[in-house]
């Protein structure tokens, strides 16, 4: 997968570091009064419960803090960019089960865990980290990437937590953004060109693809959808064919079919 060539999506990470903490502050008031039948229901995660599900929307803010707590790396530049993010966490799923497992043991007192992560994170996570490397499991990474990573994590399982426990936890319209943006930017980088036009109204526009490129009037191949149908194309929860069935996917042109490029993140 060769790299786009595009300049990168600059986040202000003031902001970002804001909205993580308002869509952590969003789940920590639905899961303070989840009832153990609730804690109890299976996800889509495989067998994940929403407990466990719980717990690893915990641990989106707990791996911040815990690097943090590291040596700053001493390094001239980070190892991974944030547009290569969505690509470095694929065959983690195994050791993420096991960490989340072993967090959702030691630590049964969920509203504990919540207030712990969350005056933790406020504590040690300044408001504008500069140009702090951070060291991750899958590479150094700047602070202020890492934490627009964060939106994606705890926007994508907050909808898995609405989903399996019937819940309607809202979405921090910044954390909404963060992701829906970087997930789009993460499918430019992986299929480069102009001849396909994506549009995530109100977030997020970019060409992706091969082929004859669009420069002006409206282009002859177009995808349009929501965030939170892309975000879910994009992680692998909807499928395309799905989608466009339901309505909730519009894609004209020859060109305008995305199957094969989803999803972005497993």
């Amino acid at each position: 997968m060769p790299p786009s060539q595009k300049r990168a999506r600059r986040y202000d990470p003031v902001r970002t570091r804001a909205a993580v903490l308002a869509q952590f502050d969003q789940v920590r008031e639905a899961v303070r009064v989840l009832t153990p039948e609730q804690l109890a229901l299976p996800t889509r995660l495989g067998e994940w419960t929403v407990r466990e599900l719980a717990v690893h929307l915990a641990m989106a803010l707990l791996h911040v803090t815990r690097n943090l707590e590291l040596p700053e790396p001493v390094a001239p530049k980070p190892e991974l960019t944030l547009l290569r993010w969505p690509f470095a966490t694929a065959g983690r799923a195994e050791r993420i089960a096991e960490d989340t497992s072993a967090q959702a043991a030691d630590r049964p007192d969920l509203d504990a865990l919540y207030a712990e992560v969350a005056g933790r994170f406020a504590e040690l996570v300044p408001e504008d980290p500069g140009n702090r490397l951070l060291p991750t499991r899958i590479g150094t990474m700047r602070l202020a990437d890492f934490l627009v990573t964060r939106t994606v994590e705890l926007v994508v399982h907050t909808d898995d937590l609405n989903q399996a426990a019937g819940l309607d936890i809202p979405y921090d319209r910044q954390a909404l953004a963060a992701c829906t943006r970087l997930l789009a930017d993460a499918l430019a980088e992986k299929a480069p060109g102009g001849s396909v036009e994506v549009r995530v109204p109100p977030f997020a526009v970019v060409q992706c693809v091969q082929g004859p490129k669009h420069t002006r009037g409206t282009p002859p191949n177009v995808v349009e959808t929501d965030p939170l149908t892309w975000i879910r194309l994009a992680t692998g929860r909807t499928e395309w064919a799905s989608a466009l069935d339901a309505a909730k996917v519009g894609a004209s042109g020859e060109r305008a079919d995305l199957a094969a490029l989803l999803p972005l993140m497993g």
